[in-house]
């Protein structure tokens, strides 16, 4: 009876049906990205703005002021208090200063105000020159306050982390099509409702349910895109999905510099999820998930119809798909831990998946506490992320998925540590190395993904991916924490943490085997007899053992 590996290259592994399917769903990168580094915009710093000064309220309602005038006398109450003017004012009844309209200050210097304490401007707030541009003028998030927005894209982060564990989890049991159709729904209606929150505990209760369900989507995207095809065009679709995402960080400062609020922004990179909704009459059900749980008359019928859009024709023998013999299982955590290739697996991708994280969003992050232009700066970097998806292509093939992952971690570390350390008067030098660190980072990231859905069974795929990705989301809600605290001491010392991580992530892949070539595992067992570390750098040696006698025929 022949096997799903056996109807796919007779159905076509790479044609008109996949390359549809695939489209439709690399859009899904898109807006995930969008969500993913979309704060750097929403919770951007207001470029000015300053203590208000109730009594320049009131004098602009009795004088017929316009906002510019009260504007203009608010910072002059506040460049008294010197360089704390934005954070800090005089703790006075301003209303005994004076009544008059065209110099209700004149009367006042520094020398008459030496006596007055300084406080907060929480009480009343602060006068923005732009009020609604970002989260951060909207709800105050200013001063003392700023750390707020650094929590919500933690709880952002923690949002993928819970959507990564429950909905990867859902899709293995219930089906790959079915928990994206959910997803993308859940993510457009959080976002709008993130949209339009009066307050800063409504935007970040549904900007966490938003990451829930964002996660849920891209992380199904992706299995389904890599299960439907041939072993040949894996690591193609695995690469080239991640294109889009790179492509939605080009195109998000685009969005952010054309349009002036970050309400405007949330719906226009939210409302694109609704769209996915269509996908219920263009995407089926992964047919390899369809075997996993013995559903191989409905497996048989979307291979028919993979065929018939590829213009193929199935052999007249082809009538019935094998199925395995063992019993269907739900996914469970003590699967990636039960045996010794799956436990080696696991917690060297999940320390991957976390370094990853932490380095890209924090060198990420960083633009926006850097001098610059932060648009132009966003966009460069941004760009030059765009290449690691052709040099991955270009490379993958001839030197194999480990020493690429494990080399663009070694470069991404290096680059971490020169920038760290090159002289601030040489700004090319220095914008030159972050970048490369970007596009080291950026490649390791986009070879997890694609490492860590090859060395996992069909079984639990997808919930052992968004499981291990986990760990990636924690990196997530650590890193704005990280980055801002560091930076405290020295603006300089997150790098050296970066550099480190990502060193130690290098060494750490060497000791995953190499998938190029081989079919997806469908069981453990396969798992289990993949060649290990030791074997393909060593094939004919006796250092590695009695495993490499081991490997199935399946693989060689």
């Amino acid at each position: 009876m022949p096997s799903f590996e056996e109807f796919l290259k007779e159905a076509g592994e790479f044609g008109r049906f996949q390359k549809r399917v695939f489209l439709l769903l690399c859009q899904t990168g898109i807006t995930f990205s969008f969500l993913f580094v979309g704060v750097v915009f929403l919770g951007r710093d207001p470029e000015q703005y300053w203590c208000r000064v109730p009594y320049a309220s009131k004098l602009r309602k009795q004088c017929g002021w316009t906002f510019e005038e009260e504007y203009n006398v608010t910072i002059r109450a506040s460049s008294l208090v010197n360089d704390s003017s934005q954070c800090k004012k005089y703790d006075m009844e301003w209303h005994n200063t004076s009544s008059s309209c065209t110099n209700p200050l004149s009367h006042l210097t520094s020398s008459s105000l030496s006596n007055v304490s300084l406080t907060t401007c929480r009480r009343d707030g602060w006068l923005y020159k732009e009020p609604h541009s970002t989260i951060a003028s909207e709800y105050n998030l200013v001063c003392e306050d700023r750390w707020l927005i650094d929590m919500t894209q933690s709880l952002l982060n923690l949002g993928f982390l819970v959507g990564g564990f429950y909905l990867g989890y859902a899709s293995d049991r219930y089906g790959r099509i079915n928990i994206y159709l959910i997803s993308s729904f859940g993510a457009g209606l959080c976002g709008l409702i993130v949209a339009f929150a009066p307050n800063i505990v409504v935007f970040s209760i549904f900007r966490f349910l938003q990451g829930v369900f964002g996660k849920g989507t891209w992380m199904t995207s992706f299995v389904i895109v890599t299960e439907i095809v041939g072993s040949d065009q894996r690591r193609i679709v695995g690469i080239v999905i991640q294109i889009f995402f790179t492509l939605g960080v080009v195109i998000l400062p685009g969005i952010a510099y054309l349009i002036p609020t970050w309400r405007e922004i949330q719906l226009a990179t939210t409302l694109p999820n609704f769209l996915f909704l269509l996908y219920y009459w263009a995407v089926p059900e992964s047919p390899r998930w369809l075997l996993t749980r013995k559903k191989g008359e409905k497996a048989l019928k979307i291979i028919q119809s993979i065929a018939k859009d590829n213009g193929k024709c199935l052999p007249p023998h082809y009538t019935e798909i094998s199925l395995s013999d063992k019993e269907v299982s739900n996914p469970s955590l003590l699967e990636l831990v039960r045996t010794p290739q799956m436990r080696k697996f696991t917690l060297i991708l999940m320390y991957a998946w976390f370094t990853s994280a932490v380095v890209y969003q924090g060198l990420v992050l960083r633009l926006g506490i850097i001098e610059g232009n932060l648009y132009l700066e966003f966009f460069v970097s941004a760009l030059m992320e765009l290449p690691s998806a052709f040099l991955i292509l270009l490379t993958i093939d001839r030197i194999g998925r480990r020493p690429l992952f494990a080399t663009s971690a070694f470069v991404a570390g290096a680059a971490c540590l020169m920038t760290a350390f090159l002289p601030k008067d040489i700004p090319w030098l220095s914008t030159s190395c972050a970048i490369l660190a970007r596009l080291g980072i950026t490649i390791t990231f986009e070879l997890v993904y694609l490492v860590n859905s090859e060395l996992y069974p069909t079984i639990f795929r997808n919930f052992g991916v968004s499981l291990c990705s986990g760990l990636c989301d924690i990196g997530g809600i650590l890193a704005p924490f990280l980055l801002y605290r560091l930076a405290a001491y020295w603006s300089e010392l997150p790098l050296i943490v970066y550099c480190i991580l990502s060193i130690l992530c290098g060494l750490l892949v060497t000791f995953l085997p190499e998938t190029k070539g081989l079919p997806l595992p469908e069981t453990v067992e396969d798992v289990e007899q993949l060649p290990n570390a030791c074997t393909a750098i060593y094939p004919f040696s006796r250092r590695c053992g009695k495993q490499k006698h081991q490997i199935s025929s399946t693989y060689v």
